[in-house]
């Protein structure tokens, strides 16, 4: 398990290819969601099926793995009641990894989820940045790769104070970030809309955030979780504004807690159509987000040939 291959392919302009949704497939594979922790349970009480989702991965044709951590977050934790079994969650889910890593003979990266969820219970930032602090300390400790902060529905305070955070580790940092269009003046601005049923959360002018979070992050900046229309529009612009590298994990599909419910049943062809763009207007690393499985995310391979 190396970043090195990794770190090769984008210093030489090649695709990287993350994994795509982890709650949405297990799922699928019949792990039953928690109401309060979503898929954060998972890991303990369906190892075996958090495992093959990652083998199916694999054998998809990834470079990079990413924890079932993005709901075991000390602050989704606490508030739901299990604070005494945050690094049991945690740890499990990065050895869950590595074994998936180990069965496969490849070398893949695992990446370790971190995330703004739980945030949503307002606490301030300087109860977060403890909590983002500790989840950051059990991933780097158990040997991930590199780290993505899934920043995802986040404001852009939150979302700084989780790059601060991770400037204190040795490892690689991604930022996952989500856009929504204002539909009142047609811009991309960072925010996210999970529900057919409620208005998205809109926070500020997607390229004025962007330019926020380039002066404190040098490692690549994706959009993730956000609608693949909205995704083709917020690569452009993060190309045009910023100088490192950029990446794409859009979502299918909406959640309705504690299920993610599939709006549509996107082709790998078609799905293939959209990367296409979306590699072609720079955007190094691709993955899925929730709703993208493994038969999608194996389309991608058709983008390094």
């Amino acid at each position: 398990m190396s970043y090195n291959i990794v770190k090769e392919k984008l210093d030489n302009g090649k695709l990287v290819i993350l994994d795509g949704a982890m709650g949405s497939e297990l799922e699928k594979n019949g792990a039953k969601m928690d109401k309060k922790l979503w898929c954060g349970t998972s890991s303990i009480k369906f190892p075996e099926i958090v495992k093959k989702v990652h083998e199916d991965y694999i054998k998809a044709g990834v470079d990079v793995i990413t924890t079932n951590t993005y709901a075991s977050t000390p602050i989704s934790m606490k508030s739901y009641g299990f604070e005494n079994s945050i690094e049991e969650y945690n740890k499990k889910s990065v050895l869950i990894a590595k074994e998936a890593v180990e069965n496969s003979k490849k070398d893949i990266a695992i990446a370790g989820s971190v995330s703004a969820s739980g945030s949503f219970f307002k606490l301030g930032i300087k109860t977060m940045i403890p909590n983002f602090n500790e989840q950051l300390k059990i991933l780097t400790g158990e040997g991930v790769d590199l780290i993505i902060l899934e920043a995802m529905s986040s404001q852009a305070e939150i979302v700084q104070a989780m790059i601060e955070c991770s400037t204190k580790i040795e490892i690689p940092v991604w930022l996952a970030i989500s856009c929504v269009i204002d539909n009142s003046t047609n811009e991309v601005m960072l925010g996210y809309n999970d529900s057919m049923d409620t208005p998205p959360e809109i926070y500020e002018n997607f390229e004025k955030s962007l330019n926020k979070f380039s002066k404190l992050h040098e490692g690549p900046i994706l959009i993730a979780h956000s609608n693949i229309d909205v995704t083709g529009k917020a690569v452009k612009i993060a190309k045009k504004n910023f100088n490192g590298i950029i990446g794409a994990y859009p979502n299918v599909g909406f959640y309705e807690k504690p299920h993610w419910i599939y709006e549509d049943n996107m082709k790998p062809e078609d799905y293939l159509i959209q990367a296409k763009s979306w590699f072609e207007n720079g955007s190094q690393i691709i993955g899925g987000c929730c709703g993208i499985g493994p038969d999608l995310i194996k389309s991608l391979s058709n983008l390094k040939l």
